[in-house]
């Protein structure tokens, strides 16, 4: 999920920052990234209205995913050639955005468990499938750039693994549909909601020390 590929993506475009070699130097690359660009950020919107017309907290969760998704896919088309303090910048308002995403998660988590009121579990394996679906395609346009260099492949992975949080989401509606209560979907939305989280503030604190040593950080220091 983006919660973790985004901390090691961060990681790998300083690397090719720093060896001058960009990842986004084929043209085609750059378009397809582009395309995951514009479909997380459809996915985000057409699962934010899913989640609240269902009452689904793993929806609104996979929502908050693809943001994150979107907006690392922006990051790393904007700021691959710029110098490393914009770069830890940048990184900062996008963990600091993580972080309260997966708090408002929490919130709902926590107003999901007082209510007791399960969501609606067809929209939920409905707009799952479709998640999944665009999830798929994604990776099949990236397929080609798996054993890339190091950014092309943080990014087709972190777009394999995002596929297993549809699924979850999917899960999660049959569970909902198998039991009749709420729970199966707010536990789903807990572990997203803790990989927002825990992934946030790991930016955050790398970004942190890039900006006060002027050199790239190890993800191993964190």
């Amino acid at each position: 999920m983006s919660a973790n590929c985004q901390h090691h993506n961060q990681n790998h475009n300083h690397n090719h920052h720093d060896h001058g070699v960009p990842a986004t130097a084929d043209p085609r690359y750059r378009r397809i990234l582009w395309v995951a660009l514009v479909v997380n950020a459809a996915m985000f919107v057409l699962e934010i209205g899913a989640g609240v017309q269902s009452g689904s907290a793993s929806l609104l969760a996979d929502a908050i995913d693809f943001l994150g998704d979107a907006a690392n896919y922006a990051l790393s088309l904007w700021v691959l050639s710029m110098a490393l303090a914009w770069r830890a910048r940048a990184a900062i308002v996008k963990g600091a955005s993580m972080l309260a995403f997966g708090m408002v998660v929490v919130a709902r988590v926590a107003w999901g468990a007082w209510q007791g009121i399960p969501p609606e579990p067809l929209t939920m394996g409905t707009v799952g499938l479709l998640a999944l679906a665009a999830n798929l395609g994604v990776a099949a346009l990236l397929y080609a750039y798996r054993e890339g260099d190091a950014n092309m492949r943080s990014v087709w992975l972190c777009t394999r693994n995002d596929a297993l949080g549809n699924m979850a989401v999917m899960l999660a509606a049959l569970g909902v549909f198998g039991t009749g209560t709420a729970w199966p979907d707010l536990a789903v939305a807990a572990i997203m909601a803790w990989l927002a989280i825990t992934g946030g503030w790991s930016v955050v604190r790398q970004a942190r020390q890039e900006l006060a040593t002027g050199t790239p950080a190890r993800s191993g220091a964190h």
